[in-house]
């Protein structure tokens, strides 16, 4: 073997070798126990970041373990290859998108290969291929046909000026980020998917422990982070009535304002009503009232989500209209509030200043009542400033509310609930914060959605035998609205069911969408008659599922439910996809900037800096290396192209190896945990794999014996006991997936292995310290499979025990851990004199005679009778004299 280790060469051979063997296609074998571990598809944006290098590490340490215990392992990978990305790099560089991503994803495979990835290429998807997004098109009509998808209205940002619909992420302070122009909410018709019809579902896995599909296997943080999306509302839903008019002659929603609320113990505090932008009433007041136009005008300007609408100022505008209130009767003023979001609920809330915060700040901006209704023993209520026992709702009780004076929370509600019933005006109710998926973008770059525009038959489903509606690749956005709209090779067709002209939707489908079974189609991806069929009745449920805490809540929401809808269907056989997740933490670097001339931030990379350290060793500026000047020092953050502190992992792989890369991200943190990038620990890493080699390549001829286990000297019992407790430890460390410390158990054998010195011609010690480096190297293989693969071939344990992919994980021996001899810490009047060996078998008579008989003890003791013995099991003796 070569006396140096050459990463490059060490890794090019051992590709070499498992391409030659396609040492890792997978097919389906009932006579293994399965494990289906998976990365999150990446986006391929062109470069693997040290993000992917650490996940699909972790996958791959996973895989490569489970395999040598026996295991049948399917690690797979694709593309999440649609998304706007792709249209906004296609604008940029004017090339289509199909151009750009198909270049992106070639680059990225050869990086994935080049770290030595255990991936079943076989299996390789890419969500922009007609062969899978044929599917999502299926199951869509699927969909329509029971309901699950329907055609409504949605309100989206407009860009007046670009004339599309931009993404949140799209509008910058109000304004579209390309055009610069006023963005307005317009409402226009999409396809939603009932998500809500499965909310119990879905929270029940999350939420309740005694449900046979709870998640045991989710981290904490995400079931809550789930439960808390979900948002499942128990209380009352009710009207106000009023006699309010529409233009034409007729009461406005039958004369009935309703709200829900979950506090309808406080319903004797409403001193006001707040209505969306878009409600039926506001439109009405809006028509007459100038003040009330221009206040929905400038709504329209604003946000659509639920989170920006909570984050900014609360606004109003009175509506000049009233509505009454159901048990008092009192006239209640009508407010149009820019918080109110008309997708939530009916689109309108009462108001109680007194019992919710937010209404609260709302009265005292604009001057409105405040009527305390509940009260709690011992405290002063006060309208001057909110506290939050006003909004306790679990130790107060009902005051000036009449029939609910004295009244508990529940209870109040329970008759509130009563009295609304009797009236024909409310009833208990459940909502849910979960809203149903909006599935149709105003893009280019993603999935058709297969439906027909007839002006006679209005939306026809595309028949499933002209499946799929195939997207045009040569199409290049210029930023003036979805280029679907210009096409007519694409947007002409005849209507399936009167055969006159029509056109097709040129709706796109969210690419959440793609990645919500991608995992399901790696089963079976070459299967042209089935979205899914045999494959998935052997690899799911997922065994292992790991990606980003970035995607706790939505992905693996939408990927639940399309999981259920499959079911629901007939095309699986399982309620829940992932039986566990593991949300790797970010790879974080150190960033470095300074303001510019004109007031702009210029990053540095951290090779650029000199750091400037306070007397304790903390960073508290940096200095460029060029010329000395002073920057500041930001801290860490997630690596990123943009702030000058990402590491290319191609350069890593260039200068050390995969195998150093690998080592190093998988040694830094464990794997849940954020990892700091430290070169000085990139240089360990290499450093430690150069001694793995030299430790091979000295003892290469003793290591190459077949020489059987012969009798042991003390030392090699030693080395022996040291190398089965690593191994014990490390064996339970791949079990709980705390990879960090198995690397660190590899660099305590290794350690041990090197304090070692075989004696010539001792076949003992030859034995121990083979077996101690085969364990060494199948414990290191799963982090760094080039080099432990060249030296298990080289070294002749392929001969023994097969090729290193498969070979057998080592078992403990137990009988190598029992000591014949212990080591015990002597104390003379409590102090530490010394240490005394005896045999592990000797009982409290010999143990106090060998340390009364030890040289340390008669040295400390100086001549003086020992009083007392005390004698602490496998720790130490106390000898008192």
């Amino acid at each position: 073997m070569n006396e140096k280790y050459v990463p490059a060469e060490v890794e090019s051979a051992a590709q070499a070798h498992w391409n030659a063997r396609d040492a890792y296609r997978v097919t389906e074998d009932a006579s293994k126990p399965k494990f289906y571990a998976c990365s999150m598809l990446p986006y391929p944006s062109g470069k693997l970041h040290m993000g992917h290098v650490r996940n699909y590490t972790i996958n791959d340490m996973l895989t490569r373990q489970l395999r040598m215990k026996g295991m049948n392992v399917l690690m797979p990978m694709g593309w999440d290859a649609f998304g706007l990305p792709a249209e906004n790099a296609a604008m940029k560089n004017k090339v289509p998108p199909a151009a750009w991503t198909y270049s992106n994803i070639a680059h990225m495979k050869g990086q994935m290969q080049a770290m030595g990835l255990a991936i079943d290429w076989s299996r390789e998807v890419a969500t922009c291929s007609p062969a899978y997004y044929k599917w999502n098109q299926w199951l869509f009509l699927k969909m329509l046909e029971k309901g699950i998808a329907v055609r409504r209205t949605q309100v989206v940002n407009w860009d007046p000026v670009d004339q599309t619909v931009l993404a949140n992420e799209q509008v910058i302070d109000g304004r579209g980020w390309r055009s610069g122009a006023l963005v307005e909410k317009r409402e226009i018709p999409g396809y939603y998917l009932n998500i809500v019809q499965y909310a119990d579902e879905l929270l029940s896995a999350v939420a309740n422990p005694e449900d046979k599909n709870y998640l045991a296997g989710w981290p904490e943080r995400v079931r809550l982070m789930q439960e808390n999306w979900i948002g499942k509302s128990e209380g009352v839903r009710f009207a106000f009535p009023h006699q309010i008019h529409g233009a034409d002659g007729a009461l406005i929603q039958e004369g009935k304002l309703y709200v829900f609320t979950t506090r309808a113990d406080t319903i004797m505090g409403v001193t006001f009503c707040a209505v969306a932008p878009e409600h039926p009433l506001a439109a009405h007041a809006a028509s007459s009232n100038p003040a009330v136009a221009a206040f929905i005008a400038e709504c329209a300007q604003g946000g659509t989500t639920e989170a920006e609408l909570a984050t900014q100022e609360k606004k109003g505008v009175p509506t000049g209209l009233k509505v009454t209130h159901p048990l008092t009767g009192e006239q209640v003023e009508v407010w149009v509030g820019n918080y109110v979001l008309m997708s939530y609920g009916d689109g309108a809330v009462m108001g109680v200043p007194a019992h919710d915060e937010r209404d609260f700040a709302f009265a005292k901006k604009y001057g409105l009542p405040i009527h305390q209704v509940v009260a709690i023993d011992g405290h002063a209520y006060s309208a001057s400033a909110w506290e939050e026992w006003y909004g306790d709702k679990q130790r107060g009780h009902c005051i000036h509310s009449g029939v609910l004076d004295g009244l508990a929370y529940k209870p109040a509600v329970d008759k509130v609930a009563e009295m609304l019933a009797a009236k024909g005006l409310g009833e208990k109710k459940t909502t849910w914060r979960l809203r149903d998926w909006g599935v149709s973008r105003q893009r280019y770059w993603g999935t058709p959605i297969p439906i027909i525009h007839c002006e006679s038959c209005g939306p026809v489903p595309v028949p499933e035998k002209d499946l799929p509606v195939v997207l045009p690749e040569d199409l290049i956005p210029d930023g003036s609205g979805n280029p679907l709209n210009k096409c007519e090779a694409f947007l002409k067709v005849d209507c399936p069911c009167c055969g006159k002209p029509a056109r097709r939707e040129t709706d796109t489908m969210d690419t959440f969408v793609d990645s919500s079974w991608y995992f399901m189609r790696y089963c079976d991806p070459k299967n042209d008659q089935q979205m899914v069929g045999d494959g998935t009745k052997y690899w799911m449920p997922m065994d292992q599922y790991i990606g980003g805490i970035e995607h706790a809540i939505l992905h693996l929401l939408y990927a639940r439910f399309w999981t259920k809808v499959m079911r629901d269907i007939g095309l699986v056989q399982v309620d829940e996809p992932f039986k566990r997740l593991l949300t790797q933490g970010m790879v974080l670097n150190h960033i470095y900037s300074r303001r510019t001339d004109k007031g702009g931030i210029e990053y540095f990379w951290p090779h650029e800096v000199e750091n400037v350290f306070d007397e304790g060793g903390k960073i508290t500026g940096a200095k460029l290396k060029s010329d000395g000047s002073a920057i500041a020092y930001e801290g860490v953050g997630t690596m990123s192209k943009s702030k000058n502190n990402g590491v290319d992992p191609q350069e890593l792989i260039d200068r050390y190896g995969a195998d150093t890369a690998r080592l190093f991200v998988m040694f830094a943190s464990p794997p849940e945990q954020t990892l700091e990038w430290n070169d000085a620990g990139v240089e360990g890493a290499h450093r430690f794999l150069k001694r793995v080699w030299a430790f091979g390549a000295k003892h290469a001829e003793l290591l190459k014996s077949t020489t059987d286990t012969a009798e042991l000297s003390g030392d090699a019992k030693a080395l022996r006991r040291e190398v089965h407790l690593v191994l014990k430890q490390i064996s339970y460390d791949y079990e709980r997936m705390q990879y960090n410390t198995v690397v660190s158990g590899a660099m305590k054998l290794l350690n041990a292995l090197e304090g070692f010195s075989p004696r010539a011609g001792d076949a003992g010690d030859a034995a121990v310290l083979r077996e101690g480096f085969s364990v060494l190297l199948r414990g290191l293989y799963p982090a760094c499979p080039h080099i432990t693969h060249a030296l298990w071939a080289d070294l002749g344990y392929a001969t023994q025990l097969g090729d290193l992919l498969d070979a057998p994980w080592p078992v403990v021996d137990e009988a190598a851990l029992v000591q014949d001899e212990i080591e015990l810490m002597l104390q003379v009047n409590g102090k530490l004199r010394g240490a005394i060996k005896v045999p592990a078998t000797a009982d409290k008579a010999a143990i106090e005679a060998s340390a009364l008989a030890s040289p340390d003890f008669i040295k400390f003791a100086e001549g003086k009778a020992p009083k007392k013995v005390v004698i602490v099991p496998g720790r130490l003796v106390n000898v008192v004299v």
